[in-house]
C-alpha cells in the first residue's frame, strides 16, 4: 500500500471552486435519491411482497451495473479527454429515473428504475473522481475527495429527513416519492452552470480497452493492492437497504425507517472530511485500519441488537466506517494511479467492487432469509475482519 512518505499542513491551498461546484451536485442529487432509498425497500417489502433476498437480488444487480458502467466511463473521459460531457449523462439519466418510482405498481418497474438510475451512477461516478484528482493539489488531495463526500453525504442527510416530514404530511410512499424529482433536476442544471474543468493540451488521446493486457500492467503493484483491499473489504459491505429493512423489524414504522439513514449519513457527514483532513497528514492505510474496525463492531452491535437503541448505535458505527473509508480509499487510488489513466484506474477499482458487491448483497438476502438478520450481519464482521487482516499483513510488508 502506498502513502505519502511526508505529510504536512497546507494552510495557504485552498479548495479548487470545481470541487465545491461538483460537491453541490452531489448534495442535490443524493437528497433525492435517498429520499427514495430510504422508503424503497419498505415499499418493495410492505407494499409489492417482495422478499429479502429479492431486495438482495435488485440492490446487488443495480450496484454492481454501476459499477461496470464506471470502468467503461472512465476509460472514455481518459480518451476524450473530457469529464464533464460524462457528469451531464450520468447525473441526467438519475433525474429521469426518479419519476419511474411513484409510478411502479410491480418489482420489475422498480427493478428498471434502479437499473437506469444506476447506470446514471456508473457513467458519473469515475469521470467524477477523476476531475477531482485532475483540479486537486496533490497537498490537499485528500481534503478535496472528503469535501465532496462530505457533502454528498448532507445531502444523504437532508434526503431521509424530507422523507419523515413528507410522510408525516402525505401518509403514502407513493405521493411521497414524486417530490425526488426536484433536488434531481436542480443537480442537472448546477452542472450546466457550474462545473469547469480543465484545459487538456499537448498529447493526443488515443481510447485504450480498460481491460486490454498493457493498460493493466501500466498500474504499479501498490494500486493492485489497493484494489484487492478494497474488493474484499466491498464484500463486507452489504446494500444499506438491509439497515432499513434492520429497522423495520426492531419495530420502527415505515413513517420513522427513514431516519435510520439520517443517523447513518449524519455520522459519515461528520467523519468523511476530517478523516481525508487526517489522511493528507498521518498514514492513509491506519485510517483505513480504523474504518474496517468500525465496520466489524456495526455488524456485531446489529447482529445481536434487540432493540431500537441498540440497532440505532450499530447504525451510527456504520456510518462512520463509511466517513473512515469511502474517502480513503478514493484517494489511494489516485496516490497510486498513473497520471494519464486516473479515469480508468477509478473505472477498474469500481468495477472490482461492483462484481463484490453483488455477491455481498446476494448472499446478505439469502442468509436474512434462510437464517436471519443475525447471520447476515455476523457474515459481514468475519468478512470486515478478513480484510482488516490483509491491510495489516500489507501494512506490515
Amino acid at each position: 500500500m502506498v502513502s505519502p512518505p511526508a505529510k504536512t499542513a497546507h494552510p495557504s491551498l485552498s479548495i479548487p471552486r470545481t470541487v465545491w461546484a461538483l460537491g453541490f451536485v452531489s448534495l442535490f442529487m443524493d437528497v433525492s435519491s435517498e429520499l427514495v432509498h430510504s422508503l424503497l425497500p419498505v415499499f418493495l417489502v410492505t407494499t409489492l411482497g417482495a422478499s429479502a433476498l429479492t431486495v438482495g437480488v435488485i440492490e446487488g444487480i443495480a450496484e454492481a451495473t454501476a459499477m461496470l458502467v464506471k470502468v467503461f466511463s472512465g476509460a472514455i473521459s481518459d480518451f476524450i479527454g473530457r469529464r464533464k460531457v460524462l457528469l451531464l449523462i450520468g447525473y441526467g439519466l438519475a433525474a429521469l429515473s426518479k419519476p419511474l418510482f411513484p409510478l411502479a405498481h410491480s418489482v420489475e418497474l422498480v427493478f428498471s428504475a434502479r437499473f437506469l438510475d444506476r447506470i446514471g451512477k456508473g457513467i458519473r461516478g469515475a469521470p467524477r473522481d477523476a476531475l477531482i484528482a485532475d483540479v486537486s493539489p496533490p497537498e490537499i488531495r485528500g481534503a478535496c475527495f472528503g469535501l465532496r463526500q462530505s457533502m454528498d453525504t448532507v445531502g444523504a442527510i437532508l434526503g431521509p429527513l424530507l422523507a419523515v416530514v413528507l410522510m408525516l404530511w402525505l401518509g403514502q410512499i407513493q405521493l411521497v416519492l414524486w417530490f425526488a424529482v426536484i433536488p434531481a433536476v436542480i443537480a442537472v442544471a448546477l452542472i450546466v452552470g457550474g462545473i469547469t474543468e480543465p484545459v487538456q493540451v499537448g498529447d493526443e488521446h488515443r481510447f485504450r480497452s480498460p481491460i486490454h493486457w498493457s493498460v493493466l500492467r501500466s498500474f504499479s503493484s501498490g494500486y493492485w493492492w489497493v484494489v484487492i483491499i478494497g474488493g474484499l473489504f466491498t464484500l463486507a459491505r452489504f446494500s444499506e437497504a438491509f439497515l432499513i429493512l434492520k429497522a423495520q423489524r426492531a419495530g420502527l414504522s415505515i413513517t420513522w425507517v427513514p431516519m435510520v439513514m439520517v443517523v447513518m449519513s449524519l455520522l459519515y457527514a461528520l467523519s468523511a472530511y476530517p478523516a481525508g483532513w487526517l489522511s493528507d497528514r498521518i498514514s492513509r492505510t491506519t485510517l483505513l485500519c480504523v474504518g474496517m474496525g468500525l465496520l466489524i463492531l456495526a455488524d456485531l452491535v446489529l447482529a445481536y441488537s434487540n432493540s431500537v437503541m441498540t440497532m440505532m448505535l450499530g447504525v451510527a458505527l456504520w456510518g462512520l466506517h463509511m466517513g473512515f473509508s469511502e474517502g480513503i480509499l478514493a484517494t489511494l487510488i489516485a496516490d497510486t494511479a498513473p497520471a494519464h489513466l486516473k479515469g480508468t484506474a477509478f473505472g477498474l477499482f469500481n468495477l472490482v467492487s461492483g462484481a463484490c458487491l453483488l455477491i455481498a448483497s446476494v448472499l446478505a438476502g439469502w442468509l436474512w432469509q434462510a437464517s436471519g438478520s443475525q447471520s447476515t450481519f455476523t457474515a459481514g464482521a468475519v468478512l470486515a475482519a478478513a480484510s482488516l487482516l490483509l491491510l495489516l499483513i500489507r501494512k506490515r510488508r
